[in-house]
């Protein structure tokens, strides 16, 4: 399986990511890192991604981390409201505060291939 083929909604994490989704849209500190980027895709992408992070089946084939987001000059603000809004939009969707607490572990050694500015 592909993450293409993972399902729309794939209980409280789809739900929770497509949460994500939508607040990082709403969000204008980041925003505009999106603009033009396919959302049906991009939701696809980061399931596959939190899919992994939370331990499951590493089913991601994009780009790496780092080249994906060098373009895009991000600073640590920029990361910390990322993992804010998807450890709250995975909290409203049903995920227990342990499993975000070492979800939240996982996520900040990412931060040195996202933030580049």
């Amino acid at each position: 399986m592909v993450y293409s083929e993972l399902p729309a909604d794939a209980g409280s994490v789809g739900r929770g990511v497509k949460l994500f989704v939508q607040r990082m849209a709403n969000d204008s500190l980041v925003a505009w890192a999106f603009d033009g980027v396919d959302e049906d895709a991009l939701h696809r992408h980061a399931l596959a991604f939190v899919v992994a992070a939370l331990g499951g089946p590493d089913l991601y084939l994009g780009r790496e981390l780092r080249s994906v987001h060098e373009r895009l000059g991000l600073g640590n603000e920029h990361f910390d409201a990322a993992v804010e809004h998807l450890i709250g939009s995975l909290r409203e969707a049903g995920i227990s505060d342990g499993v975000l607490d070492d979800l939240a572990i996982r996520l900040e050694p990412l931060r040195a291939q996202i933030v580049s500015g």
